[in-house]
């Protein structure tokens, strides 16, 4: 196996939610590893994972998570973690896009749970 450099330009590209954008830069069976960038004003759905833990670290801009109910503002260069079953939610209350890094372990795509924020 020949190991090859990867970056936005050369990654699977795909949309989520109102406009936001997603670059997966690693996908195996084990891990994932994506680049995404959501507009100001936007959010996603507040959700659990009932297999994968999750790390979610900024880049470029402002993201609020809130996290089982607490609510964290995350700024370039700090990240938090998000333990397996714990209900989530990423939001951009910025007026600028956010651009930041979501590693999963294993991979999140199929194990995602819609939480409303009522439910705990």
């Amino acid at each position: 196996m020949t190991t090859q450099p990867i970056s936005r330009d050369r990654a699977t590209h795909y949309t989520w939610g109102d406009g936001c954008d997603g670059w997966h830069l690693m996908r195996t069976p084990t891990l994932s590893v994506i680049e995404e960038c959501m507009p100001p004003g936007t959010q996603e759905v507040r959700h659990r994972h009932a297999v994968a833990q999750q790390f979610f670290y900024v880049l470029e801009g402002s993201l609020t998570m809130e996290v089982d109910g607490v609510t964290h503002e995350l700024h370039a260069g700090t990240g938090l973690e998000i333990p397996v079953a714990v209900p989530h939610q990423a939001r951009n209350h910025s007026a600028a896009p956010v651009r930041f890094l979501v590693v999963s372990q294993p991979p999140s795509h199929g194990d995602r749970e819609v939480i409303p924020l009522a439910s705990r």
